[in-house]
């Protein structure tokens, strides 16, 4: 049940109240860091508020396309993503067959996923559709090593320029859609929207809150994201 917020005790209470304190801090590192948990506390109601506003959505649009896709398992439609589940989530994976190897982005992402996918499973579809042959899609997951991610081939594209993974000039963008099949009606539900004509200046498109876990751990250090660092798909160099 969502949390009223009205009944919650105040943030500044609660972090004036932790009792946490580390060696050696000092007066004005516990002021500073009390001072920000309040923060903290005020970001995780707020995240709660959006993801609770978030479900509460109206009925989207319901998918009427001939999607055609091919998984590890063979050819399936839409529906089929589904599998026995009421809900199906989405990643557009920028690997299309123009590329040599698919985005690095994209890849550090679904590696984290990878580690939560068969947990995710349990509760909803996860599907992973790219635009490359299966077969070279097969390859690459065997080469990083994934092992619960599903991985589909969109074999006319239309579902990547329908729903923004493949936009008008050719060109493509990671996408996150989700869907719903109620009472054998499939819609779409939601998908991230915060592209680069949200971002704010001196920084990349991103959601809130980001689907990736590294960027949450490198904001919880002193050099943060930085400005042109981004993942790669090795380390050798």
């Amino acid at each position: 049940m969502d949390a009223k917020i009205e009944t919650l005790t105040p943030a500044t209470e609660l972090a004036r109240d932790n009792p946490v304190r580390f060696p050696r801090e000092s007066p004005a590192y516990r002021a500073a860091r009390t001072a920000l948990l309040t923060e903290e506390i005020e970001l995780r109601r707020h995240i709660e508020r959006v993801a609770a506003q978030r479900r509460a959505l109206p009925p989207g649009g319901e998918v009427a396309g001939d999607y055609r896709f091919e998984g590890e398992e063979g050819p399936t439609d839409f529906a089929g993503l589904f599998g026995d589940k009421p809900t199906l989530a989405v990643y557009s994976y920028m690997f299309g067959p123009e590329r040599e190897r698919p985005c690095p982005m994209c890849t550090n992402l679904l590696s984290a996923w990878e580690g939560n996918a068969a947990d995710i499973g349990q509760r909803i579809s996860l599907a992973v559709v790219a635009r490359s042959p299966i077969a070279r899609l097969i390859a690459w997951k065997r080469e990083r090593g994934w092992k619960d991610l599903r991985l589909y081939s969109d074999l006319t594209g239309d579902y990547s320029r329908d729903y923004f993974g493949l936009l008008p000039d050719g060109s493509e963008v990671p996408a996150f859609n989700v869907f719903t099949r109620r009472d054998g009606t499939i819609r779409h539900f939601w998908s991230g929207e915060m592209t680069g004509g949200t971002a704010d200046p001196g920084q990349d498109p991103r959601g809130a809150p980001d689907p990736a876990p590294l960027w949450m751990v490198l904001d919880s250090t002193p050099e943060g994201r930085g400005e042109d660092w981004y993942p790669k798909l090795n380390y050798d160099a």
